[in-house]
């Protein structure tokens, strides 16, 4: 992509110049227009966008989402924008539950749908030429008996749970269809580590991995705060421990403990550490803000972030980047 003539913040340059590319998520800028939102990151000096995909942005049910996908790929084109499409839309298939329906959904229908939303999602992402789709596992259903089949033979790599071993398997089941579509489109399927889902944590992550037998289009979203929030690891540890299976970053500040996902320097995270792993692991895609509660002043947040996180980078020592995790 050429550079964008709209931006005035642009990259800082010197000796400590660092390779990361940093975005800012459209579920941050909820209340702007989609092309408002991308003017504004542009003008703004950011490398790229997290595409959630929403009815109020690029709505993945429109009738005429191709048409749309074509306007909205020229114009990242145009402002010189990278772009990872996310799929984290609270109602973007209920308006009575959020996130609603999962991929642990009890109704197979209903798991249906969220599998056909992702699947038109990576074919959105290939259209946009994105780094990858951000998914997650959702959470357990609040009656999970239902999950268990006492007939079913015990999985390899079962939990002590059979509820759970079995929620494992469904997920497994409902994922391949989408890694399937992956694969053939050549989009990364990143899935997302989310505190109180089934998948919440790295550990949980390889659990996934092992049993769907370490699929080269699945790979890993990153959630910097997560980290902080639950990981037993620091945020640079889980950075430098996920590294080969990075395909895309959400960052943000966080507190121990708290899942609110905070302005920077409203938390505990420190931050240059974390983007020292980051650049040493070479990782190229995007690492974007990801402050989805605080549209009511997006604009602000996102001319704040951006110059933070431009700080947080020229604090890592010089030589620091481009070693090896």
């Amino acid at each position: 992509m050429t550079p964008s003539p709209h931006r005035t913040n642009p990259r800082p340059q010197g000796t400590n110049a660092h390779p990361l590319r940093f975005g800012y998520g459209t579920n941050g800028l909820a209340d702007l227009r989609l092309d408002d939102a991308l003017a504004l990151l542009a003008d703004l000096g950011y490398d790229g966008v997290g595409l959630t995909l929403d009815h109020m942005h690029l709505d993945p049910l429109a009738p005429d989402v191709a048409a749309r996908t074509r306007k909205v790929a020229r114009r990242l084109d145009t402002l010189g924008l990278g772009v990872t499409v996310e799929t984290g839309a609270r109602y973007v298939l209920d308006p009575r539950r959020k996130h609603g329906p999962s991929l642990l959904d009890p109704d197979p229908a209903d798991r249906a749908r969220r599998v056909d939303l992702l699947i038109r999602a990576v074919r959105i992402a290939a259209d946009l030429g994105a780094h990858a789709v951000h998914c997650f596992s959702g959470v357990l259903p609040a009656d999970p008996a239902h999950l268990a089949d006492p007939a079913a033979p015990a999985h390899p790599a079962a939990t002590a749970d059979p509820a759970e071993d079995s929620a494992w398997k469904r997920l497994a089941e409902t994922l391949t269809p989408v890694l399937d579509a992956a694969t053939h489109a050549g989009v990364p399927l990143a899935v997302e580590p989310e505190p109180g889902h089934l998948l919440a944590t790295l550990a949980d992550f390889h659990h996934l991995r092992r049993i769907l037998g370490d699929p080269p289009a699945l790979g890993l979203t990153l959630d910097i705060g997560h980290c902080q929030c639950l990981e037993p690891l620091s945020p640079a540890d889980c950075v430098r421990a996920a590294a080969p299976w990075l395909r895309h970053v959400q960052i943000e500040d966080m507190r121990r403990g708290h899942h609110e996902h905070l302005p920077f320097g409203d938390g505990e995270i420190d931050f240059p550490p974390v983007l020292e792993a980051l650049a040493a692991t070479g990782y190229q895609a995007l690492t974007v803000v990801e402050l989805p509660r605080h549209s009511h002043a997006g604009p602000h947040f996102a001319a704040q972030s951006l110059p933070f996180l431009h700080r947080a980078a020229r604090a890592i020592p010089a030589g620091a980047e481009g070693s090896t995790p």
